[in-house]
């Protein structure tokens, strides 16, 4: 019947654009229910490793506190500073959230599922993580307050330089896999005979990892926040519903952080049962969904998040010298050591070079 009012074609348009809305969906659900317990289990796991309880009044063992946290700051007054710029002091937490919601187009949750599965997955990555860190110094600048301006910057010079590290440990992880595509990556790694690029990445992983704490803001690189000495860093001036829009930013760059490592250094959705899946015809997913291989991700991206609570609860932040010390001195150079060495490794071995020399010699 629509096929005789609508032009030739239309229907699989329709089609398409419903199955990526509902790719949207389910990415967009996933994350949303990371985000509302991530902070119950921060607090819950930090909470015993320092030997208390955590939150305990609402719901059973305090299951609905997350919930409770978002009605109160729904609800709560938002203020605004009298000379603030009001409409980039609007944007600002919207710039934030967006550009780290954008990056989960590109990530792989099971085998052939993203929304956008294109070749430069990890370039198009890294320019939005460039992009979140426009929407803190904005909010520093706007809100006409010395504490948050100076947070503002601190982040600024914090991102560009841990950025760097970022990308740069990454590096090896192409050389290795032969592309920047993310579902290619895991392939490359399900192919391999030690399965993890962790193992011969184990360099680039470190750098990998303490670069992401960096880029996340997470302790012990807080320094644009550090409320002991800048009361709130560049969300001093935020309230209400608008504050809470940097943390949900957070936590969405602690789970891209989470995924990307797995995906890039501990094999992503690939795991021991690949096989054992269970078929369940979904229009969102075009055809078969591997709830093993879903389960595998989560599982190797909850062992990355444990990871951040932990440091968090036992290292104490560091100062700012040695905040750029850090990264502009050992990691940086660690992650050019580590191209350099892999791609050494890899024209040795594809050209076999080491029986070349030993017949030259012999």
């Amino acid at each position: 019947m629509f096929e005789a009012i609508l032009p030739p074609g239309t229907g699989n348009v329709i089609i398409n654009i419903l199955t990526i809305l509902g790719q949207i969906a389910v990415v967009v659900g996933i994350v949303m229910l990371f985000v509302a317990y991530a902070t119950y289990f921060e607090r819950k796991v930090i909470g015993h490793m320092q030997v208390r309880m955590g939150p305990m009044r609402v719901g059973f063992h305090g299951l609905l506190q997350p919930i409770a946290d978002g009605i109160k700051l729904f609800f709560k007054e938002d203020i605004i500073p009298a000379n603030a710029d009001k409409p980039v002091f609007y944007i600002s937490p919207v710039i934030a959230l967006l550009a780290a919601m954008s990056s989960l187009a590109v990530l792989p949750l099971f085998n052939g599922f993203a929304i956008a599965d294109i070749n430069i997955s990890l370039l198009y990555i890294f320019a939005m993580s460039s992009i979140a860190s426009y929407g803190i110094v904005l909010a520093g600048w706007s809100s006409n307050s010395k504490f948050s301006f100076l947070g503002g910057l601190r982040s600024s010079a914090q991102v560009i330089s841990y950025e760097v590290a970022l990308g740069l440990s990454l590096v090896g992880v192409m050389i290795q896999a032969g592309t920047m595509n993310l579902n290619d990556i895991v392939e490359a790694q399900r192919a391999a005979s030690y399965k993890f690029f962790i193992f011969p990445q184990i360099i680039g992983a470190f750098v990998f990892f303490v670069s992401a704490l960096a880029e996340t803001n997470r302790t012990p690189f807080d320094l644009p926040e550090a409320e002991s000495e800048l009361v709130a860093g560049y969300l001093t001036e935020y309230s209400g519903f608008r504050y809470s829009l940097f943390f949900m930013a957070e936590y969405i760059g602690m789970f891209l952080m989470a995924i990307l490592g797995a995906t890039c250094f501990l094999g992503g959705w690939s795991g021991p049962g690949d096989h054992w899946h269970f078929y369940v015809n979904l229009l969102i997913v075009k055809g078969d969904f591997y709830w093993m291989s879903l389960i595998w991700l989560m599982l190797k991206v909850g062992f990355f998040i444990f990871v951040y609570y932990w440091v968090r609860a036992t290292v104490p932040r560091y100062r700012y010298d040695q905040l750029m010390d850090l990264g502009w001195k050992l990691l940086i150079p660690l992650a050019l050591f580590n191209i350099v060495l892999t791609a050494t490794i890899r024209i040795v071995l594809k050209h076999d070079l080491i029986n070349v020399f030993i017949k030259a010699v012999s």
